[in-house]
């Protein structure tokens, strides 16, 4: 019996980390089967994180999963040493899936996954389409770029020569949200895919100062690896005579119900600022501190600027400036209806469409 070839790939995505380099590469793998792709000719190459592959995999998308998990560290150790041997086991297995089902393109969504096979990409001479989602191009990108890649940005000045300001792709469950809000108003803390400590400490903290309210709501998304912490702290804070409705939840599936029902989302400044703008959810911004080159500030100003957010920086976070301004914010409809509308217009919903023409143009035959 003779052996089948691997059906032929149209594009191979290299996207992992977390959810806001996974998201965008999967909402322009849709948009590509929205043109007429079929979905066996679009492919993943992702981490082994359970929140990567079951996003994808969850897509309709067929994913390999390869060695290198994490980026390096801005110092001599063996955990370095162990990742730069990860680093040459994922180019080779990324050498091997491009000859195996030979892409007419490759498409690199950032984060350290997507280098091997970015690089192994250019050395065999197929195209390369990056997206950085953030107002300054990370590692992974700026290489691809070096390489030969062609560059798609979301925000305006991202410093990648020859960049197409493309917007951030978001997923199409996301472009679609009719905001309802709830009544009583309901803010959600959400720290990204990863969870966020800073933030965790921040919804317990307005917990014990809003405890007695009827008039708001709080839901607090804190990961699935933080949960346990959570809930205990939570525990130690109740009180019987507490009436504030307050939800824990490790880990929301449906994001585009929140988006609609929040009246105000308080969360990092990563990847999840293209999908409050898409939703047009009003947002308090707090950019980790520590992120690379401060993209979560310069991210944040976009929204702030346009009058969307606010932003708190981390160093100046304290429960008595969440409160009020929370409370000023659930007490003037009118500024939110505006930051509504603000943030629809930062949004541009066609973004993914926008990404998927840009690779179908560099395409080789």
């Amino acid at each position: 019996m003779s052996h089948q070839p691997d059906q032929r790939a149209f594009a191979m995505f290299a996207a992992g980390g977390t959810g806001g380099h996974v998201y965008p590469a999967v909402a322009v793998a849709q948009a590509m089967v929205a043109s007429g792709h079929a979905p066996p000719t679009i492919r993943f190459v992702t981490d082994r994180r359970e929140l990567s592959t079951t996003a994808i995999a969850n897509a309709g998308f067929e994913l390999d999963v390869i060695a290198l998990q994490h980026g390096f560290e801005r110092k001599l150790s063996f955990t370095n040493a162990k990742r730069f041997y990860d680093l040459t086991r994922s180019f080779a297995q990324s050498l091997r899936l491009i000859r195996r089902y030979r892409p007419s393109v490759v498409l690199g969504f950032g984060a350290y996954v997507s280098l091997p096979l970015v690089v192994a990409a250019r050395c065999l001479r197929v195209p390369v389409v990056v997206h950085e989602q953030n107002a300054f191009p990370g590692m992974a990108n700026r290489i691809a770029v070096r390489l030969g890649a062609e560059p798609a940005v979301s925000l305006p000045g991202a410093s990648l020569t020859g960049a197409v300001l493309t917007g951030n792709p978001v997923r199409p469950a996301v472009a679609a949200v009719t905001r309802q809000p709830s009544i009583p108003p309901v803010v959600v803390f959400v720290g990204g895919s990863l969870g966020s400590g800073v933030l965790d400490r921040a919804a317990l903290e307005l917990y014990e100062r809003w405890r007695h309210r009827l008039d708001a709501r709080i839901v607090h998304i804190c990961g699935e690896r933080s949960f346990t912490a959570c809930a205990a702290s939570l525990e130690r804070l109740r009180r019987n005579t507490d009436v504030l409705d307050y939800d824990l939840v490790a880990y929301e599936h449906d994001m585009p119900a929140r988006y609609s029902s929040a009246a105000v989302i308080v969360s990092r400044a990563g990847g999840m600022v293209a999908e409050l703008a898409a939703a047009g959810v009003p947002s308090v911004l707090i950019p980790w501190a520590h992120a690379t080159e401060g993209h979560q500030h310069a991210n944040a100003l976009v929204m702030v600027d346009a009058g969307a957010s606010i932003l708190i920086d981390e160093t100046d976070l304290t429960d008595v400036l969440l409160d009020e301004t929370l409370t000023t914010l659930l007490h003037d409809a009118d500024r939110l209806d505006r930051m509504q509308m603000a943030a629809r217009l930062v949004a541009k919903p066609n973004a993914a469409a926008a990404v998927a023409e840009l690779a179908r143009r560099v395409a080789k035959p």
